[in-house]
Parts: C-alpha cells; sequence; structure tokens
C-alpha cells in the first residue's frame, strides 16, 4: 500500500513513528495529517531505503530543497554529482534534477543512485528535450510519450513530481484577455501552453489526471502540483491567470488526496 493508503487504513508505519520523533511530533498526529494529505513524505516503493527521508507538511520544520541539473552548455555529470554532495552537505532536505541538457536518464539515473535523500524532478522537462531529439521540435509529443516518461521515471525511483495540470485551455484564455508584464515564466508551464496553442489539445496532465494519479500511486510518487501560471511580478499578482489555475489545483489536489 501507498503511506496515504496506510494512514486511510489508521496505520502507523515504522517510517512515520520514526520520522514523527525526528519532528517532535506524536506520531499519531503525523498519520492524521497523511491521511488528511497535509503532509506528505516523498518516497518512491524503490527508495524505501535511503539514508533520510522527510515529511513535509503543517508542524514539521521548515524544509530545504537544492536545484541541480544540466543545461544546454553544461552538460557534465560529474559536476552534478558535486552539487548533490555539496547540497546534501550544506542540509537539503531534498534535491530536484530539473536537467535539460545531455543525457537525461544517465544524469537522474546517476543522481537516484547517489542521492541520500529524496529527489524530484519535472517530467515535462524530459518530454520536451526527447521530442527536441527525436523530431528537431519539443512540441512534437503526444499524449503516450508523455506518459510513457511518467511511468519510466518512477520506475527509476523519482520520489516526487512536478506537475503544471493546471495550465488548462481556460486557464490561459485568461492570459489574452489580461495582458501580463511578464506573461508565463514558468519553463513547463510555458511547454504546455505552447503544446495547447499548436495542437489545439488540452493538457494531457489535466485531462488525464487520474492516469497521473495511477502512476503515482503504483510507485508511492509525491505529486506537487506546479503553478505553471505564477507571476513573475507583483503587478501580474492574483490576476485572472493565475486565481483560474490556482482553483484548478484546489480541486486536483481533493482529487489526488480522495
Amino acid at each position: 500500500m501507498t503511506q496515504l493508503q496506510n494512514a486511510q487504513n489508521n496505520i502507523i508505519t515504522p517510517l512515520v513513528k520514526m520520522l514523527a520523533r525526528k519532528e517532535g511530533m506524536q506520531a499519531a498526529l503525523m498519520n492524521r495529517r497523511l491521511k488528511e494529505g497535509r503532509i506528505v513524505i516523498p518516497l518512491n516503493i524503490l527508495r524505501r531505503t535511503i539514508h533520510s527521508p522527510c515529511a513535509i507538511g503543517p508542524g514539521t520544520r521548515t524544509k530545504i530543497n537544492a536545484n541541480l541539473g544540466t543545461s544546454t552548455d553544461a552538460r557534465g555529470l560529474s559536476a552534478e554529482l558535486e552539487k548533490l554532495k555539496v547540497a546534501i552537505a550544506c542540509g537539503a532536505d531534498t534535491v530536484m534534477d530539473l536537467s535539460v541538457g545531455g543525457d537525461l536518464k544517465k544524469v537522474r539515473r546517476a543522481i537516484l543512485k547517489e542521492s541520500s535523500v529524496p529527489v524530484g524532478t519535472v517530467p515535462i522537462y524530459e518530454v520536451a528535450v526527447s521530442a527536441e531529439a527525436k523530431n528537431k521540435d519539443p512540441l512534437a509529443f503526444d499524449r503516450d510519450s508523455l506518459f510513457d516518461i511518467l511511468e519510466e521515471q518512477a520506475a527509476e525511483g523519482v520520489d516526487f513530481f512536478t506537475i503544471h495540470a493546471g495550465v488548462t485551455r481556460k486557464s490561459v484564455s485568461c492570459l489574452r484577455a489580461h495582458k501580463r508584464l511578464l506573461g508565463i515564466v514558468s519553463r513547463g508551464g510555458a511547454i504546455l501552453a505552447a503544446w495547447m496553442k499548436k495542437t489545439g489539445r488540452e493538457n494531457p496532465f489535466f485531462e488525464y489526471f487520474d492516469r497521473v494519479l495511477e502512476i503515482c500511486a503504483r510507485y508511492d510518487v509525491t505529486v506537487s502540483l506546479g503553478d505553471g501560471l505564477r507571476p513573475g511580478s507583483i503587478f501580474d499578482s492574483t490576476d485572472p491567470a493565475q486565481i483560474a489555475e490556482l482553483k484548478i489545483l484546489g480541486r486536483l489536489a481533493q482529487r489526488a488526496r480522495s
């Protein structure tokens, strides 16, 4: 069973007991907040033995995430492993592999092998990079190729995904009606908005959100609902696009918790 399912069945696992002690929280309280979806423990079923899992949410200490990853200009694996080593030594609770250059699979697998803390990704990055490599167009992907990559990353042991499921045709339409100073400042959000404009189709992460949840449940991957329409300036803050996306994300969070 997943951690959420255990909590829903009022099963307090050894992992919850250990993390509750670490946080100075009663295990029953942590389990209740897991059940409510207010606390998460990003930990793929394939990485249950990592040295430093953590609980994130109300009543726990503030967690630090460190972003790693190659770029189109800096593709070396050794540099990313050194970043990982330094990040963990400096107290990072989680890391994210945001690679977009070089051999993404090789880099991710190496980070997963070496990391003693939970590892997250933004799968749409690999979807776009793979489409560019195969078709010379980062937007030349379909629903199946997107979910193939999602499943592959989960099967490799990724602990949490950032999924931009709130970037929908409806929420993006708000940008056309209410212009922004800075437009879309999220890389993942921009990729999906451009793909929807090109294809005329709905965001697969939104349209097939249950499929996202099925994959995540199979490997006990935590879903981080990314805000792809977050504002890039105070001027754009709480504009119609941001609010429309937040409402969608709220409904999706409820579905994930059920």
